[in-house]
Formats: C-alpha cells, structure tokens, sequence
C-alpha cells in the first residue's frame, strides 16, 4: 500500500496483501478525496474499510498496464507476419497466407482474409471474425477450430462465428 498526494486528490495504490485494519489506521489530510488504484487481489473487507473512511472514493485503473481496447493496423500483413492483441483487432488491408491475427476480441479485415485468424483467444466463445472475402485455410473462435473445404473461395463480405459448439460461416446481411 501506498499513499501520496496529487493536487486533486490522494492517491492510493492497493498492492493485494493490505488488511482492513492497516487500511482504518490510515492518518489522512482532511478535505481531500481519494484516488484508488487496485494493483492486486483486494478483500471485500478492505474495501469496506476504504469505504467507511467517510470520502469520496475514485477506483483507476493500474499504471502502466496496456489497455485493453481496439487495435487497428493500417497494412496488408505478409507471410511471417504476427498481430497479437488482447482487444479487438481491425486490419485495413489484406491477411495474406502465412500471415496471423490473434485477438481475446474480434477479428475484422477489411480486405481479403487468406491466412490464419483466432477470435477470442483468451477462450471467448462469443467473438467473431468478419472479413470481406474470407478464404482463410483455417479460423479459430475461442477453443474452436475450422477448416475451409477444399476449393472454397470467397463470396463476398462473411461472418464466422459460433453456433451450437461449432464455428459456422455465413454471408454478412445488414441490419
């Protein structure tokens, strides 16, 4: 646990190994509210104990953690090429063969997806990966996997996703 003061407010880093007492005993300025940043596993009472000191209470999140959000790569990535994000990945340009993207969120190309795509990486059963022209060999949504049949080319804009433990492919319709 640590404290200090910022113009605002009082900072204070939760590291996970505080106890509800330590929190209690905590001498702070008067007038000031406090910035919570949790940086470990905190206990429910610890929280509580946050809580009963009477102040606004703000959570942030961690410093220097990467934020998990959309990654968008302007290219056409090649063969040999590896785009590994914990979000969502969006690629303006073509996904070559021998080339992958692997996302814990969904997977869009905006281009011809030929080479190897994994949607929720992380085991998320509920992403999806939409390309314009889908030809990818093989696809993966969470633990699922698929393979293109043979001589299978693109139809235009498609969407794979997973349906009753299996990842199907269908035409993209608008809504």
């Amino acid at each position: 646990m640590r404290l200090r003061a910022t113009p605002k407010a009082l900072a204070l880093r939760l590291d996970g190994g505080e106890t509800p007492e330590e929190v209690r005993a905590l001498n702070l300025p008067e007038g000031l509210p406090l910035e919570v940043e949790v940086a470990g596993p905190v206990a429910q009472e610890v929280l509580e104990a946050l809580l009963s000191l009477g102040r606004p209470v703000t959570l942030v999140p961690p410093r220097n953690r990467p934020q998990v959000g959309t990654l968008v790569a302007s290219k056409t990535l090649r063969s040999g090429e590896r785009i590994e994000h914990p979000g969502t990945v969006v690629v303006l340009g073509d996904v070559n063969p021998g080339a992958e993207v692997v996302a814990g969120g969904d997977v869009i190309v905006v281009g011809k997806l030929r080479g190897l795509a994994h949607a929720g990486a992380g085991g998320d059963t509920k992403r999806f990966i939409f390309a314009l022209e889908l030809a990818a060999k093989q696809v993966r949504i969470g633990p699922h996997l698929a393979q293109a049949p043979e001589g299978e080319g693109g139809r235009g804009p498609e969407v794979a996703r997973l349906q009753d433990e299996q990842v199907v492919v269908e035409p993209f319709k608008r809504r």
